[in-house]
């Protein structure tokens, strides 16, 4: 506001705002929400949405091409594999085994790891020492190396998946979590919590886990495109679910030979575990900036 000559005021336009880059990063994601979101809806009801069993085999209709293809059928909208096989009902039952392994995976994984991650670095010591050497024995080993010895001597199956990737996968969390709570034990807090008589129980579950719970969550999430991607290389290599079960992996395997004349049978199950994985990790990116405190200050 300035002074008028003729004894008045002026007002002064105000100028534009701009929405701080915190703003901006703290935008609800809505495409990658909507993505997972279609992908948990279609696996969790495929026995009512799917147009056909996924084991059901006719050699009459096979590598029927997909329906805008000629010869195409809206009978099979995505087309049929080598066996006549519905390829929409085999992505659909897919999503929920690559789903299902992401997620029981990153759950056991970040549990087990938070857990080793919040025990060394309360304690410190030869406690962190051994614990971080554990770690990083583990995070040397390659999880298809493991995966397959698992395969060969115990067999493909679910629950071995999970098992060997959670093995391996666990370490990354307790490294991380571990520098969290490295930074968290030297604020005032935590000597204040010990001046009062808190425990070395109750000041991790109490005050170091609470803290570092917006990483785990990040991390978590992150790590679901991951696993997601792992387990259909393991079924890909025929280390991983085992057939007639439908899995992304196995069926981009199947396809492999056929790829010139029958592309859809590899393509289509490959864009679905690229949406995902791609879904996961931007939203994984926007948990990130939106939870770490020191980019809600920019």
């Amino acid at each position: 506001m300035a002074a008028d000559p003729a004894g008045g005021t002026l007002t002064l336009p105000e100028a534009p705002t701009r929405p701080a880059a915190g703003a901006r990063g703290r935008r609800l994601p809505l495409l990658p929400i909507g993505i997972i979101a279609t992908f948990i809806v279609v696996a969790a009801l495929a026995p009512l949405l799917s147009p056909a069993s996924p084991y059901e085999q006719s050699l009459r209709h096979r590598f029927t091409p997909p329906a805008w293809e000629d010869g195409g059928a809206w009978a099979h909208p995505l087309g049929t594999d080598r066996l006549g096989r519905d390829m929409l009902a085999r992505i659909m039952y897919g999503a929920r085994v690559s789903l299902a392994a992401g997620v029981l995976t990153v759950l056991l994984a970040s549990a087990f790891g938070a857990a080793v991650g919040l025990v060394a670095g309360y304690y410190g010591g030869r406690v962190d020492a051994v614990l971080m050497r554990m770690t990083d024995a583990t995070m040397s080993f390659p999880v298809i190396l493991l995966a397959l010895i698992l395969a060969v001597t115990v067999g493909p199956s679910f629950f071995n998946v999970v098992l060997a990737i959670a093995v391996i996968l666990w370490a990354r969390y307790a490294r991380v979590i571990r520098g969290e709570v490295l930074t968290l034990m030297e604020l005032d807090f935590i000597a204040q919590a010990r001046i009062a008589g808190a425990g070395a129980g109750r000041i991790i579950t109490r005050h170091l886990a609470p803290n570092t719970l917006n990483t785990l969550v990040v991390l978590v999430t992150l790590q679901i495109g991951y696993v997601i991607i792992v387990e259909a290389s393991l079924s890909f290599l025929g280390a991983g679910i085992p057939p007639p079960t439908p899995a992304w992996g196995s069926m981009i395997a199947e396809g492999r030979d056929f790829v010139t004349s029958a592309w859809w049978v590899s393509l289509l199950p490959g864009l679905a575990i690229l949406l995902v994985v791609l879904a996961f990790n931007l939203l994984g990116d926007w948990l990130r900036d939106t939870l770490d405190p020191k980019l809600r200050q920019l």
